[in-house]
Parts: C-alpha cells; sequence; structure tokens
C-alpha cells in the first residue's frame, strides 16, 4: 500500500540540496522515505535526520533506510521542534533541510484519516494520530465567524460565509460526522454554476486540514529555525502544493535575500555581519511536463530552493 506514494519534484529538490557525502541533512517530512532514501544514498559518512509525526509512515520508511544504510536516525515529532530535537543530540548546525509539504497520497487514500472529500469517514484530519483535536471539533464546535474565518484565511473559498452557515445550521440538528456528511453540507451551500467548476469541499477541506494541524504556523517557525541552522554553503529546499504556504517561503527567502538599502553598494568587508543577507536565491522550480503527466497530484507544487550565505 505504501509504495504508490510518489514524490514529487523529487530529482530536482534532491540536485538542488548539494549533498556532501559527510554532511549532515535533515528531511523535516519523512512521509513514506521517497526523499529521505535518495539523500541517504548520498551520504556515505554523513549523517540523515528526518521529522515524521505518523506511526505508520515511521515503520515502513524505517525498513526502506535500513536496507540502504545505519547513518540515519527517525526524530517522532513535529518539524515545529527542529532545533529543540536536534540541539538535543548535540547538532548545532545542519549541511541542508528539505520540506515536501503535501499530504501523502497513502494519507490521502486512505479513507479512515478522514483527509478526502471521496471518502466516507469519521472527520479526522489528524496528522499526529495522538493528537487529540482533529476536524471534527472544528467542525462542530467552531463558531460561524471562526469557520468562516479559516475557511477564507486557509481556503481562500470565497463562498466562506455561506458554507459557515450551512454548517452551523445543520449541526443545530445534529453532529456532523463523517467526510461525506460535510462534503454534502458544501455542495449544497454553493451554486449550482460553481459546483460545475470546481469541486465545493477542496478548499473547505484545505482549510480544516490546515487548523487542525497549524501547519501554516508550524512552517513558519520551523522555516525560520532550519535557516538559522544552515552552515555557510549550506541548501534548504522547500516544496509546497497551495498559495498560502508557497507565500510564505517566498517571503521568508525574500527578506532574508535582501540588502538593507543603507548598504548597497558597499563593499562586504564594510557591512556589518548583521546586516548582510542570509540567504542567496538559486531557484523556484515547477513540474516538468513529463512529471505532471505521471503524477497529477504534482500539478499544484512548487520548489524553491536557497542558500546560506
Amino acid at each position: 500500500m505504501c509504495s504508490v506514494h510518489v514524490s514529487v519534484l523529487l530529482n530536482e529538490s534532491i540536485e538542488n540540496l548539494n549533498i556532501k557525502e559527510d554532511g549532515i541533512y535533515v528531511d523535516c517530512t519523512l512521509g513514506f522515505a521517497g526523499h529521505s532514501k535518495e539523500i541517504l544514498k548520498r551520504i556515505k559518512k554523513g549523517k540523515l535526520f528526518a521529522f515524521d509525526q505518523d506511526g505508520e509512515a515511521i515503520n515502513y520508511s524505517k525498513k526502506i533506510l535500513d536496507q540502504i544504510s545505519g547513518n540515519y536516525e527517525i526524530i517522532k515529532s513535529n518539524f515545529a521542534f527542529i532545533k529543540s530535537e536536534l540541539n538535543k543530540r548535540g547538532i548545532e548546525k545542519v549541511d541542508g533541510v528539505l520540506f515536501d509539504l503535501g499530504v501523502s497520497s497513502v494519507q490521502l487514500d486512505e479513507a479512515e484519516r478522514g483527509f478526502s472529500f471521496h471518502k466516507d469517514a469519521k472527520l479526522d484530519m489528524r496528522m499526529d494520530t495522538d493528537q487529540s483535536f482533529s476536524a471534527y471539533d472544528v467542525v462542530n464546535d467552531y463558531s460561524k465567524e471562526e469557520l468562516e474565518t479559516i475557511f477564507f484565511k486557509y481556503g481562500e473559498e470565497k463562498y466562506s460565509r455561506s458554507i459557515a452557515n450551512a454548517i452551523v445550521r445543520e449541526r443545530e440538528n445534529k453532529k456532523i460526522e463523517t467526510t461525506l456528511e460535510l462534503t454534502e453540507i458544501i455542495r449544497e451551500s454553493v451554486p449550482e454554476k460553481y459546483r460545475r467548476t470546481h469541486h465545493p469541499a477542496r478548499k473547505v477541506f484545505q482549510a480544516i486540514r490546515i487548523e487542525v494541524n497549524k501547519e501554516l504556523d508550524v512552517f513558519t517557525k520551523a522555516l525560520n529555525d532550519a535557516i538559522d541552522m544552515l552552515n555557510p554553503g549550506g541548501r534548504i529546499c522547500v516544496i509546497t502544493f497551495h498559495s498560502l504556504e508557497d507565500r510564505i517561503c517566498k517571503n521568508i527567502f525574500k527578506e532574508k535575500s535582501e540588502m538593507d538599502s543603507i548598504f548597497k553598494g558597499l563593499p562586504d568587508k564594510d557591512i556589518p555581519l548583521e546586516y548582510r543577507p542570509e540567504l542567496k536565491l538559486i531557484a523556484k522550480i515547477k513540474p516538468s511536463k513529463k512529471e505532471l503527466i505521471d503524477n497529477n497530484r504534482s500539478r499544484s507544487s512548487i520548489l524553491r530552493v536557497a542558500e546560506k550565505m
């Protein structure tokens, strides 16, 4: 089952990490080891640290990585704790960091995880199954205003208000318990024309998933910490799948790669260290035509690459 997952922009991200065989690398999103196994193949004397919260993914990936080498450690933790978890292991600096922010195809395809609006399951959407807070709590306990806000902010859904109203009306009669119940409520609360051109539940499910897992807050913190931990010349590769994540990455990379205008034109030696850019922007890469054909889930992905100065 796990073998069906296909990592997006795999070759491009691995090439852009500029892997050194004795380097220390971090895969913040282990998943089913698509990227991790390629990193591990290339580090003969170095070490790979890989983060994930999903027990099934960890168990599967350990079997894959064990076949390559023992130069790795899987850390069962949210990547928000990249700095503290690595510091606990005596690691202060690293040579490369990878984020792949897509929900794995395996998680999407497993109905019981509750990520899919095509398959019936209990409302869940937890990346960390040990966490108690789930999509059920968001849908049944949030106020109309809170629902409208997250649908608009995290889903960029233009019918946020009517969908939030419909959810609140429905739950006055009974709790909303399953994905297909929610999908039908959403479908009935948007115009017929909109239903013909968009799956009406896509953006709402995305918004709820982001809220349940606090994905944007976690990513912002982790990205800043990862950049801070990079050695000079170290690379950071970030694969995003929707505009909210990409905007965060783009803005942080831009902020950390720009010179303060008062120092422009001065030789580097005359600019105080704290005012020099932290990053050099390397690339923005989208999937090839072949990858788009072979893997439909790659269609919205963007890889951004930066290097520590």
